[in-house]
C-alpha cells in the first residue's frame, strides 16, 4: 500500500463559504451558486462542483463561486481540477489565504510538495490562525522528509484548533517516521477519541504499533486498512463465511493476496497452517506468482484473472497473523518455506560464472508509495556494485535493470519461480526493501537488506535482524536520504564477512550476521 499517511485538511465546516454577494444580477446565476453551495454542505461534491463550475464561468469576477468551486474540486477527489480552478481565481485574488490553502492543498494532493509547501506558506503568512493551513504545510514537508519542520507545523495546527482530526493523524505518522513511536501512538489515539471510526488514525496506529513489535494490537488495527478510502476498493465483500481458526476444520478456504508481490510471498508461510488443520487453501494471487507459490505442498495456487473456485470461507491474505495469533516469537516458518524448482536451479548453476555469487536488486516498484525513499538512486546503485566487486548478479528487473552496467537478465526472469532458481545459486543476495528480499527469505538465502529511514512496519525498530527470515540481515539509514551510511556499512561488512565460494552446491552457506546499527 502507499506509504503517505500524512492526512491533509479539507476545508471544514467552521470554515463557511464565501457569502452571496451582489454581483449576482440574475435569480438563474444566484440560484445555480445557491444550489451548489447546498450540494456542498449535503456531502455532494460532485455535483456541487459543476453548479459552481457554471457560476464562475457566469460570474467570474465572483470570489464565492471561485473559493466554492475550488472546495468542492478538492472534496471530490479531483485534485488536477482543483488545482486549475484555484489558479484562475488566484489571478484575480492573489492575496486570498482560502485559494492559496486549497492550491497547496491540492498540489501536496499531486505529489508536488515542494511548490505545495511555498503556496501554504504564503497561506500561513496571511492568515496565521488558520489550522488546516498549518497542518497542511506541515504534510508536504514531510513529503519532503522535513520532519522537524513537519513536527512543528502540526503542532502549531493544534494549539489553533486541538480538535482538527487530521492534524492528530499526520503527527503520528510524522512521530513514526522519527522513530518515536510511543508519542506516535499517542497521537492516533487522541484522534479516535476524537472520532472513534476516523480510519485514516486507526491506520497509522496500526503501522506504529506493528513497528514497535506490538503485533496484537498493530494487526487488529490493521484491519482498518479494508475502510480506508484509498483502498477500501480492492476488499469488495464476498459471498460466504469469513474463515478464522475456530472455523470448522475440512472446508475449502479461498485466500485472497492483496497489496505486493511481496507481501503475497511473505504471508505465504501461513497456507500450510491452514492446510495442517484439514482445510484446503486456495490462494488468488498475480499470475507471475503462481508458478512458485504452487510448489506448496497441498496448495492451490490460481491467477487472480481466473474465475473463483467454490469454496466454503475465504479470508483476505493479510489478516491471516491476526487470526493465528501471531507474535514476533511465534512467526512460523522464519527458516524458509519455499523451495526453488530443481532443474530450474541446475539450469542457472550451468549459465552463471564460478566463485562468489552476489546478488544485487537496488529499486522497487515506482507505483509504490514509498519507492523514491526505498529505492537507491542511480549513481548510489553503482556504487554499490562497485563495492561488492567481481561476481555480481543482477537481480534488478524492469526500466532500471541496465542502470549499473551490469548484464541485464530480467528477460530471463519470467516468473518468481525462476527468480527463486537464479537465487538459490547466489551466496548472498543484497537488495532495497523489495520483493527479492522476500524471495531470498523464503528461500533461505543470505540477504542483506537496505533501509530507508522510516521502513515499512514489518522491519521494526532497532534492531538488525527480522523474525520474519532468519536469513536476513538489516542495514539501516541513520537519518533520511543517507543511502552513503549504508554503502560503508555494506563495505565493511563484506571486507569482514566475504562470501564464501560455493562451487557447486546447492545449499546456501550462512554468513555471519552483519554488525548492528
Amino acid at each position: 500500500m502507499p506509504y503517505r499517511q500524512g492526512h491533509a485538511a479539507p476545508p471544514r465546516e467552521h470554515d463557511p463559504p464565501a457569502p452571496v454577494d451582489d454581483l449576482c444580477p440574475s435569480p438563474d446565476q444566484r440560484g445555480l451558486y445557491l444550489q451548489g453551495l447546498l450540494l456542498l454542505r449535503s456531502g455532494k461534491p460532485a455535483p456541487a462542483a459543476e453548479c459552481l463550475a457554471l457560476a464562475a464561468a457566469a460570474l467570474p469576477a465572483h470570489a464565492g463561486a471561485r473559493i466554492n468551486l475550488v472546495r468542492a474540486l478538492l472534496a471530490a477527489g479531483d485534485a488536477q481540477r482543483a488545482l486549475e480552478a484555484a489558479d484562475g481565481a488566484l489571478v484575480l485574488f492573489p492575496d486570498n489565504p482560502e485559494l492559496l490553502f486549497s492550491r497547496g492543498t491540492a498540489l501536496n494532493a499531486l505529489g508536488r510538495p515542494i511548490a505545495a509547501r511555498k503556496a501554504l506558506q504564503r497561506a500561513v503568512a496571511l492568515d496565521p490562525s488558520h489550522a488546516p493551513s498549518r497542518l497542511n504545510l506541515g504534510n508536504a514537508c514531510a513529503d519532503l522528509d522535513d520532519l522537524a519542520a513537519a513536527e512543528c507545523h502540526i503542532r502549531a495546527a493544534l494549539r489553533r484548533d486541538a480538535t482538527l482530526l487530521e492534524a492528530h493523524a499526520s503527527l503520528g505518522f510524522v512521530l513514526t517516521a522519527q522513530g518515536r513511536l510511543s508519542e506516535a501512538i499517542a497521537a492516533c489515539e487522541t484522534a479516535i477519541a476524537l472520532r472513534p471510526d476516523f480510519v485514516q488514525a486507526h491506520w497509522n496506529l496500526a503501522t506504529a504499533a506493528l513497528l514497535a513489535g506490538d503485533f496484537a494490537r498493530g494487526f487488529a488495527e490493521y484491519e482498518w486498512r479494508k475502510r480506508h478510502p484509498r483502498f477500501g476498493q480492492d476488499f469488495p465483500d464476498l459471498p460466504g463465511d469469513v474463515w478464522s481458526n475456530d472455523s470448522p476444520a475440512g472446508r475449502t478456504v479461498l485466500v485472497r493476496a492483496e497489496q505486493g508481490l511481496g507481501d503475497t510471498i511473505q504471508l505465504a508461510r501461513y497456507l500450510p497452517l491452514i492446510a495442517e488443520r484439514g482445510d484446503r487453501p486456495v490462494l488468488v494471487c498475480a499470475p507471475s506468482l503462481v508458478p512458485w507459490l504452487a510448489t506448496l505442498d497441498t496448495i492451490t495456487v490460481l491467477p487472480h484473472h481466473a474465475p473463483l473456485p467454490r469454496y466454503n470461507a475465504w479470508i483476505d491474505q493479510m489478516s491471516l497473523p491476526l487470526t493465528f495469533g501471531t507474535r514476533p516469537d511465534t512467526i512460523p516458518a522464519a527458516a524458509g518455506y519455499l523451495r526453488a524448482d530443481p532443474g530450474r536451479t541446475a539450469q542457472w548453476r550451468a549459465r552463471l560464472p564460478a566463485g562468489r555469487k552476489i546478488g544485487l536488486a537496488w529499486a522497487g516498484n515506482p507505483a509504490h508509495g514509498n519507492d523514491r525513499r526505498r529505492s537507491l538512486p542511480s549513481h548510489v546503485a553503482s556504487r554499490l556494485a562497485a563495492v561488492c566487486g567481481d561476481g555480481v548478479v543482477n537481480l534488478q528487473a524492469g526500466p532500471r535493470a541496465p542502470e549499473t552496467g551490469l548484464p541485464d537478465l530480467s528477460p530471463l526472469l519470467t516468473d518468481f519461480a525462476e527468480t527463486a532458481a537464479l537465487i538459490a545459486n547466489l551466496d548472498l543476495v543484497l537488495t532495497v526493501d523489495t520483493a527479492v528480499t522476500h524471495v531470498a527469505g523464503a528461500v533461505g538465502v543470505p540477504c542483506w537488506v537496505m533501509l530507508p529511514f522510516a521502513p515499512d512496519w514489518r522491519w521494526m525498530q532497532g534492531r538488525n535482524d527480522t523474525p520474519w527470515y532468519a536469513s536476513l540481515r538489516l542495514f539501516r539509514q541513520p537519518k533520511p536520504g543517507d543511502w552513503d551510511s549504508v554503502i560503508e556499512q555494506i563495505r565493511i561488512a563484506l571486507r569482514r564477512d566475504a562470501a564464501p565460494d560455493r562451487g557447486s552446491r546447492d545449499t546456501p552457506r550462512t554468513m555471519r550476521s552483519a554488525p548492528a546499527n
